[in-house]
């Protein structure tokens, strides 16, 4: 079984498309900066440690006014 897991993470972000595009940028600003939340990861691969990031709750999202008043 893969850690952690869709439904877990789906509790914290609403939607997968969501989901997707928080832990690729945060994989991505962990790779440049080498900037780690968590004193041990399951994960070796920077998409996995942000997914454990986002499923610990160290890691959040917010909607900007700007893309909220495009829909």
């Amino acid at each position: 079984m893969l850690y952690p897991s869709i439904d877990s993470l789906l509790e914290k972000i609403d939607s997968k498309y969501s989901l997707v595009s928080v832990a690729a940028k945060r994989a991505r600003l962990m790779q440049q900066d080498h900037d780690e939340r968590l004193p041990k990861y399951v994960s070796f691969k920077y998409v996995g440690k942000a997914l454990e990031e986002i499923h610990s709750g160290e890691l959040t999202y917010r909607i900007s006014k700007r893309d909220s008043q495009a829909e």
